[in-house]
């Protein structure tokens, strides 16, 4: 009887460092999660799909499309014209926020791009958004006002 009570008391000990884990990744449930702009802003609806695995996001995909479903960061005629007045375009700065989510694991801590502020605080909207989704195991497209 000694022995069975040592035995689960030592698994408990083992099992309280172990569940300790699962919420460093502020309980992110595995899954497919998308927020998009809930309105067309310049023509170009703002999305971001994440994908976690294991309680950690493995991929990050910022981008916008118009109303064809034509992807922005695909306009070469937008990034020409983008690049040459902001001095950054759509596949650089999209890139570059989805980039640091990924890599803070949804901290939501991103430097801006000068040039792109306007799409930097529609990314930490759509941000916010979908990590809640991603916490609440809800796969459903969560829209969200990004023009406030």
């Amino acid at each position: 009887m000694k022995k069975i009570v040592t035995v689960l008391l030592l698994f408990a000990l083992l099992a309280v460092p172990l569940t300790a884990c699962g919420t460093a990744q502020e309980g992110l449930q595995d899954g497919y999660y998308t927020a998009q702009a809930a309105q067309f802003n310049f023509g170009w609806k703002e999305y971001i799909t994440i994908i976690v695995k294991g309680g950690s996001i493995v991929s990050v995909e910022y981008n916008a499309e118009n109303a064809s479903g034509f992807i922005k960061s695909w306009d070469n005629a937008y990034m020409q014209t983008m690049l040459h007045t902001n001095g950054t375009y759509p596949n650089e700065y999209t890139r570059y926020y989805a980039g640091q989510l990924l890599e803070g694991q949804g901290e939501i801590s991103i430097d801006a791009i000068t040039g792109a502020s306007s799409s930097h605080s529609s990314f930490l909207k759509l941000a916010e958004a979908v990590l809640e989704q991603a916490r609440r195991g809800d796969s459903s497209v969560v829209y969200v006002n990004t023009t406030e």
